[in-house]
């Protein structure tokens, strides 16, 4: 990924050898979540948050940190193909730092182009045939390919 994957909400905070680390696809309608470990550089997609409400969002968020205790988050941030700001890149940052502000958890941003589409092209591969079954499952397979895009970027900074 170009550019705005090297892009860090935080100043570059120095990630542990091992830790688990929670991943966000962030959209207007839905949130994918996934999870990852560090020692092993392995994402899986975790839950896709359907709440409206951004108070419902963030209560859902407090329930998977307290239960997986990240030791750093991992936010995709959407950019057009030729690396210029989409029109949901402002809220994704904002909350990004948002989770920054509620956890006081370290979070990186990364770039998420083509993660929705890769997603769904996985999942339409796979077992999930029907539209209704890939969509229930897709943002939490796109946090899914956010978060292993960090982690595969973090081990070949570190080789």
């Amino acid at each position: 990924m170009p550019d705005a994957a090297a892009a860090a909400l935080a100043p570059q905070a120095a990630l542990p050898a091992r830790g688990t680390l929670l991943g966000f696809d962030f959209g207007l309608a839905r949130i994918g979540v996934a999870t990852g470990e560090l020692e092993t550089g392995q994402a899986s997609a975790l839950v896709t948050l359907h709440d409206e409400s951004n108070d419902a969002r963030f209560k859902a968020i407090t329930k998977l940190i307290a239960e997986w205790r990240p030791v750093a988050l991992v936010v995709g941030i959407p950019t057009h193909l030729d690396g210029s700001e989409h029109e949901l890149t402002t809220r994704c940052r904002r909350f990004a730092n948002q989770l920054h502000g509620r956890f006081g958890l370290p979070v990186f941003a990364t770039d998420e182009r083509l993660s929705s589409v890769a997603a769904e092209s996985e999942l339409s591969a796979g077992n999930l045939k029907g539209w209704r079954q890939r969509k229930a499952v897709l943002d939490a397979a796109a946090a899914q390919i956010i978060l292993q895009t960090f982690l595969d970027a973090r081990r070949h900074e570190t080789t």
